[in-house]
């Protein structure tokens, strides 16, 4: 969980055409969940400067509070409830001195649960879901006049044609590493998932409006994107001539825009890993070699009942064709334990699974009902003890294999894209092809570049490496060099 995202961006555009300067205002933004979220906010932060708003730390120090939730993890809504009740001791403290702040609740919970926020959580303003940020001035102005706001329609393609009129505004400077938001939905409609629920049915922007954005990001500095889809390589998009394209050609385009040297996408289903796909990560050099491809169950009972709709048998000839192409890809993956009727002989399915693809790393979790998924109203529910010892059971073999995928990387050289200041002095903090944090004794002026680094120690999630001297890597240069080596060391 993202605990706090404070982002400032400023927009210059909407500056030089206001009438007046808006008031000063600021805002406080706290985001859950995944990287989509992350995203949603930067895009909330950057239609609130035109109004006004800088960003704010301090939760008492502002004038608007948005929570952006998430519905994945377990009792998500609860824990959006009990920061309410400490937002509502602020918002009381403020208004004895003399001061409003309006509350706003959005993203997936928000979505979910509606006017019911609104019920059981008076001090909120608005609740508006993950499709309606770009409507934010509008339900402000609402909010302001006294009007309880929820704003819960599906208008994506209002959400997605204002993300293209913000790719035509004039270059801010960017992060080196940034998140690009090419398709939104789920109609796979696994029965644990509150996807298709909370953000609907699969849309893809275009070739176009996906161009437009990354271009303007390379612009101001961005070298690596990593593009977001709750089903991101079922993403099919409308291309200029009229034909549509899927993820494998959209790459493809996109490592031809100068200065962007890194790709990367998340999160993928193994339906919609085709050859066009795979190949891409056989011939671009500008795709990282990490994949996040979720099976959730070993168990070919338990991923029918999950409506996977994939075997276990084809999974693996899918990561045989992956590693054929790529053979120093590190693999992620997502599990859930304790679904509704998983046996002995199904866990130890999963774990078969996990000890032959051998994974870089992966995120696991317990089954919790989700109201209205097919899943919470299954017979055979699994008792909470037997759920946290297999849950600790898969966490340890995954841990060491990660621990073994990390040792393999020692010694190695490789190239790392410089991000932030490390912890330490005279430290910054880069990331690896495999997405691991690299920190690296490094001049500060370094940030944003991408260096070869000797990989010396490691640790659980990092790895700690050294300038080579003398050496300047960039646009992969390293990456042919290690694609051979990688699962020899």
């Amino acid at each position: 969980m993202t605990d706090r995202l404070d982002i400032e961006v400023a927009d210059a555009a909407g500056a030089a055409n206001a009438k007046a300067d808006p008031p000063k205002r600021k805002v406080f933004t706290r985001t859950y969940g995944c990287q989509m979220n992350v995203y949603d906010s930067e895009r909330m932060n950057d239609v609130l400067a035109p109004q006004g708003y800088s960003v704010t730390e301090d939760l008492a120090d502002a004038d608007l509070v948005i929570l952006n939730t998430c519905h994945i993890r377990e009792k998500a809504a609860e824990k959006v409830y009990s920061e309410l009740g400490r937002i509502r001791k602020v918002k009381e403290e403020r208004a004895l001195a003399g001061k409003d702040m309006m509350v706003g609740v959005a993203g997936c919970v928000a979505q979910a649960e509606g006017e019911e926020i609104s019920r059981r959580a008076p001090i909120v303003d608005m609740v508006f879901g993950p499709q309606s940020y770009h409507r934010l001035p509008k339900l402000l102005e609402e909010a302001a006049s006294g009007k309880k706001v929820v704003e819960t329609e599906f208008d994506i393609d209002a959400k997605f044609e204002h993300l293209s009129e913000r790719a035509a505004r004039p270059v801010q400077k960017r992060p080196p590493a940034a998140f690009l938001t090419v398709q939104e939905g789920c109609d796979k409609f696994c029965t644990f998932c509150v996807v298709p629920y909370t953000r609907g049915a699969e849309v893809s922007r275009s070739v176009a409006q996906i161009v437009a954005e990354a271009e303007q990001m390379a612009a101001g500095g961005v070298r690596e994107i990593t593009l977001l889809g709750q089903n991101v390589n079922g993403w099919h998009g409308e291309a200029p001539d009229g034909k549509t394209w899927g993820l494998g050609r959209l790459l493809r385009r996109l490592s031809e825009i100068d200065g962007l040297d890194r790709l990367r996408y998340t999160t993928s289903h193994p339906r919609d890993m085709d050859d066009e796909l795979i190949d891409a990560h056989r011939d671009l050099k500008t795709l990282m070699p990490y994949l996040h491809l979720p099976v959730q169950s070993g168990s070919d009972k338990i991923l029918a009942a999950m409506n996977r709709k994939h075997t276990r048998d084809e999974y693996f000839r899918l990561i045989d064709r992956i590693r054929e192409a790529s053979p120093d890809i590190a693999m992620s993956c997502d599990f859930i334990v304790g679904f509704p009727g998983e046996t002995d002989q199904d866990f130890e399915d999963t774990m078969d699974l996990i000890r032959r693809v051998e994974y870089g790393s992966a995120f696991s979790f317990k089954y919790s009902q989700r109201p209205g998924t097919p899943g919470a109203t299954m017979a055979d529910q699994v008792p909470e003890e037997v759920k946290g010892a297999r849950l600790a059971e898969l966490q340890a073999l995954v841990a060491s294999q990660q621990t073994a995928f990390n040792a393999s990387r020692l010694g190695m050289t490789c190239d790392v894209l410089f991000e932030r200041k490390g912890r330490n002095p005279g430290q910054l903090v880069g990331k690896s092809p495999w997405l691991q944090p690299v920190p690296v004794d490094a001049p500060e002026a370094l940030i944003g570049t991408i260096q070869a680094v000797e990989i010396v120690e490691i640790g659980s999630n990092s790895l700690f490496g050294r300038l080579v001297a003398g050496h300047h890597a960039s646009n992969g240069s390293s990456h042919d060099a290690i694609k051979e080596a990688a699962f020899d060391a």
